[in-house]
């Protein structure tokens, strides 16, 4: 099916935090009584400080290991990585790491488990004595001693996990849930079947096919008498879309509806004839609108099969800012459908990870709230508005917060039209509470009859789930959650139920995206292509771009160029730094302005996707007001100590004129990087770009005079780099050269400098690299395949930081490739002007030429791995595809393309040249000469600073990808075969590009210090 793009249903996702809050208290303010709240809640709270959970019950737990102490981290981070690690050295390796890092000596616990605490806390510091020291073999008896504290602590995860994954199975699950409805027959259950979203067409069908299952098992668990469908009386499966599909997402719009919209359908088929509930989860902000887009979809289908069901529901979370107008949005659904659905209400899931993509891409706001109590105020506007469409939505309340809870209960009972005597009839709705936690709270509230619970139950293996557990113990347990302060008997129980109604005095919380690095530099302004609106102008832009072919210059204009730039530089050389910093910053604001336009320049003439035409404007402004802000800091003239009747100055002066090679990888940021830190330490700059990109470059360039550099201080000139580029490098006018590209031309470039006659030109230079990554068996699979898809196939692989060599411990490599493989197959590979493309083309024919017949070399030497399928057919299109090598020293050149090696490293690994150990990997890597970036993905601390600190690398990145290096916080650039260094985007770049002059006055030559006598001496 065509799916056109639809108007979007929701707000502006990035508004002033203020006055959404603002409008949420609105909702609130004729519909609540807050010292009535407090009243019904008080003694939930003072029951369950009375009957405490057990020991092992998420309340206790946060007693006894908070997770803002050491121990309590340290277990944390065990709980999500220990039960994955399949081989026992490294999981040693973990456990002393992790362990090692708190002290389980310190004081018993004064709280209502004491004694179990105390011993709990012992046991774990006895057993930190049978461990080693590091992250290394200290001898049999520890060998023995570790691996018998590592099976102990690998139970008493599982021990764990039983407290918090409610069975392994759906039918252990049934079995349990059954069992529990003996003891409360109102309690219903959501099951979800696992914790995080598919990689691969193979995971979605495991998930798909888990979804089924668990559907019949729950029917067969239920009567087989036919009954009416009540939501409130059925037990719920809950889906995630991002599990059923791993390209969920704005970009991929036709594909969900083509590929996702079925099998979700096929689902939800399956439980209206079961008589039960499918509930979807929720996902990210970016996801909000394609997911009500779903909904609507299924909503139609629904009312035309399944008219009487109402089991169809959606999660909503209320820490997002768009979370009262999604509410309305599905009763709209409803209505527009005649049909009734469920809300699942919950505050969120993904807050840290919101706030981070909103820094990183330069949002002009958050799409999330940024103080917890607006959070709350946003989750009880929602119930209020759940609430007034309770005959189109059956409301459903997750909450372990005794004070929402009694607001909700307040809001409810009062919902409804009023009968003649002013009673009203209420508002039915439902309770829900996570598996193993909130007990205490719940279990007073349902003392009411008239109050119903689900329990949201996590079903799988515990090595899968406690992953995603951990994130949840992190929101729940956080000093500012409810969970966290009710287990905190010094906080009295006024203070614990306070009034969230009121606007925080603090409006935002955390500075906003453009004030990232401070009040003195604006982070660049990004796009979130998600939103329609954003998007808009980039598409439109796109469209209208043309491409006019730029002349070479000839020689003679070379000469004529640097003899008007060497002219020019005396006068822009002696403008204060002030004066050329200001020029850079209002360059930086017109090219932020004109940010589409540029990426229609991008997209045209370097044939980059629009992800990556959006994040390369914005590094060219980061250039502009970072290397303007270093320059006021660091060039400015600086008094030095000397003795007294003396000054001493030392001042920073340009060069001369600077000539600047730039590459076509990064036609604007790497050419705009270059240009500005020459000119504002300055000097005057020949600019020469790629020969594929000279456009972009020259549209720069007249930006910059535009921004108030003088044409005789910069000029573009284009041309081969054999004539252009070479003529530049030797004239003899030419003060500096700063370059990146191939290390084959920066051999060349440095022995033509060196063969000049006259002063010694300096040389910065960066030249790529053969990066690599090393992955252990503590690392998250999932992570790793992200890092690994984003570093090794983003821009085509046509960068200098792209990952070429994957270095995978052998007990994960087989699970970690399968995933890679799949994870490969759903790229997009085509036209870089589609929002939907992930992969564009290889840059010109020449380089088309040399990475195919690498590849096809590979075919016949290596073992393929994985393969991108090529759909689309387009010029230089290369599809990326993943090599099995047998030893890291086969990897002896740089293919600057899609392509990656693979190599796996371990104790069976055997051969000349097999590596057995992390540090013998490391020392490999070192070996081939190359030190740009180095990506490591471990759970083990101390392993990752011992890697980091015996990388030969530039740029270290741990638990991440290894590209988009972010200037003025990852300076970028490296060492041995991959530059010269000084690091681009960092405080040291701009002093390479100065001279440094030292002015000593001898201020007594006219007859005495006379500051100095008149300050009164031994004379006076």
């Amino acid at each position: 099916m065509t799916t056109t793009l639809p108007t979007a249903r929701l707000p502006f996702p990035y508004r002033s935090e203020s006055e959404v809050v603002a409008a949420c208290l609105a909702v609130l303010r004729e519909h609540l009584d807050w010292p009535a709240v407090v009243a019904a809640a008080r003694p939930w709270v003072q029951a369950a400080r009375d009957k405490p959970a057990p020991f092992w019950a998420m309340e206790s737990l946060l007693r006894e290991y908070p997770i803002s102490s050491a121990e309590g981290l340290a277990l944390m981070r065990l709980a999500e990585a220990l039960l994955r690690v399949p081989d026992a050295e490294t999981a040693v390796a973990l456990t002393a790491d992790q362990l090692g890092r708190a002290d389980f000596d310190a004081g018993a616990s004064e709280g209502p488990h004491k004694v179990l605490a105390s011993l709990s806390s012992s046991a774990i510091a006895l057993s930190k004595r049978f461990l080693p020291g590091k992250d290394a073999d200290d001898g049999l008896l520890t060998r023995l001693g570790s691996r018998t504290v590592v099976a102990a602590t690998v139970r008493a995860l599982q021990l764990l996990g039983r407290q918090f994954v409610f069975a392994r199975t759906i039918a252990d699950a049934m079995d349990a849930a059954n069992a529990h409805r003996r003891q409360h027959a109102s309690v219903q259950y959501s099951f979800d079947m696992l914790g995080e979203g598919a990689r691969t067409e193979a995971d979605a069908a495991r998930y798909f096919a888990a979804y089924e299952r668990a559907i019949d098992a729950i029917a067969a668990g239920r009567s087989a008498a036919p009954v009416p469908h009540r939501p409130h009386s059925s037990d719920e499966i809950s889906v995630k879309l991002s599990a059923l599909y791993p390209r969920f997402e704005e970009a991929q719009r036709q594909r969900v509806f083509d590929e996702l919209l079925p099998r979700i359908w096929s689902l939800v088929q399956r439980a209206a004839r079961a008589n039960i509930n499918l509930a979807m989860d929720a996902e990210e902000s970016d996801r909000l609108e394609l997911s009500l887009d779903m909904l609507d979809a299924l909503a139609q289908r629904v009312a035309a099969e399944f008219p009487q069901w109402g089991g169809l529901g959606v999660a909503v979370q209320t820490y997002q800012t768009r979370g009262l107008e999604t509410i309305h949005a599905v009763a709209a659904i409803a209505r527009s459908h005649g049909v009734q659905l469920m809300v699942r209400l919950v505050k969120g899931a993904y807050w840290d990870g919101e706030v981070k993509r909103a820094q990183e891409a330069g949002m002009p706001g958050y799409p999330v709230f940024t103080h917890k109590q607006h959070t709350d105020i946003s989750f009880l506007a929602c119930a209020c508005a759940l609430l007034g469409h309770h005959e189109l939505i059956y409301p459903q309340f997750a909450t372990h917060n005794a004070g929402t809870i009694a607001a909700i209960v307040q809001m409810a009972r009062a919902a409804g039209p009023a009968a003649p005597d002013g009673s009203r009839q209420g508002a039915r709705f439902e309770l829900q509470r996570l598996h193993g936690m909130g007990e205490s709270i719940h279990r007073e509230v349902l003392e009411d009859p008239a109050i119903a619970c689900r329990v949201y139950a996590p079903v799988g293996e515990h090595r899968d789930l406690l992953a995603y557990l951990v994130r949840r113990l992190l929101e729940n347990g956080a000093n500012s959650s409810f969970v966290h302060q009710l287990a905190d008997e010094s906080l009295g129980i006024a203070e614990l139920l306070a009034s969230p109604l009121t606007l925080a005095t603090e409006v935002q919380a955390l500075p906003l995206p453009q004030r990232l690095f401070g009040a003195e530099r604006a982070n660049s302004m990004g796009v979130d292509l998600a939103c329609s609106a954003m998007r808009a102008p980039l598409q439109a832009a796109i469209a209208a771009t043309r491409i006019e072919p730029v002349e070479m210059a000839a020689a003679e204009e070379i000469d004529a160029a640097m003899t008007q730039l060497a002219a020019g530089f005396v006068p822009w050389s002696a403008r204060p730094v002030a004066e050329r910093a200001a020029a850079l910053c209002r360059a930086a604001d017109l090219l932020e302005a004109r940010l589409p336009e540029y990426c229609g320049l991008l997209v045209a003439e370097g044939r980059k996707t629009l992800g990556d035409c959006v994040a390369e404007v914005r590094e060219a402004v980061d250039f502009c007001r970072y290397y303007a802000e270093q320059a006021e800091l660091n060039l400015a003239d600086q008094e030095l100590p000397g003795p007294t009747g003396e000054s001493n100055l030392l001042r920073m002066r340009g060069r001369g004129v600077f000539v600047c090679i730039s590459p076509w990888n990064f036609p604007l940021a790497i050419f705009a990087g270059q240009v500005v830190a020459a000119l504002v330490a300055g000097n005057a700059v020949a600019a020469k770009p790629a020969e594929q990109t000279p456009v972009v470059a020259r549209r720069f360039v007249a930006l910059l005079h535009e921004a108030g550099v003088p044409v005789d201080a910069v000029q573009c000139l284009h041309g081969a780099g054999e004539t252009v580029g070479a003529a530049l490098v030797a004239h003899p006018r030419t003060a500096g050269v700063c370059f990146t590209g191939s290390i084959a031309v920066a051999h060349h470039i440095n022995r033509a400098l060196a063969a000049k006659a006259g002063p010694i030109v300096p040389l910065i230079a960066e030249t790529g690299g053969l990066n690599a990554m090393v992955v252990d068996s503590t690392a998250l699979p999932e992570q790793v395949v992200d890092a690994v898809v984003q570093s090794a196939f983003r821009s085509a692989g046509q960068r200098c930081s792209a990952l070429r060599l994957l270095c995978l411990h052998e007990s994960i490599a087989d699970d970690v490739i399968e995933m890679l493989r799949g994870a490969m197959s759903e790229l997009s590979v085509g036209d870089p002007a589609l929002l939907s493309t992930d992969v564009g083309p290889l840059i010109d024919d020449e380089a088309f030429a040399h990475i195919a017949r690498h590849v096809q070399r590979l075919r016949g030497q290596a073992r393929l791995l994985g393969e991108t399928p090529l759909k689309a057919q387009a010029p230089r299109l290369l599809a990326p595809v993943a090599f099995e090598i047998g030893r890291i020293a086969e990897l002896e050149e740089e293919i600057f393309g899609p392509v990656l090696h693979v190599v796996r490293w371990g104790t069976k690994q055997s051969g000349a040249g097999a590596a057995h150990d992390v540090d013998e990997v490391v020392r490999q890597i070192n070996a081939l000469g190359y030190g740009l970036t180095f990506g490591i993905q471990t759970r083990i601390d101390s392993r990752a600073q011992r890697m980091a600190d015996s990388a030969r690398a530039g740029n270290v990145y741990v638990n991440r990808n290894m590209i988009g290096a972010v200037v003025g916080v990852q300076p970028f650039g490296g060492e041995g075969l991959s530059g010269t260094g000084p690091k681009a985007g960092g405080p040291h770049y701009l002093y390479r590009f100065c001279a440094e002059q030292t002015v000593t006055i001898n201020t007594t030559a006219a007859g005495g210090n006379a500051e100095l006598l008149a300050g009164g001496g031994p004379l006076s």
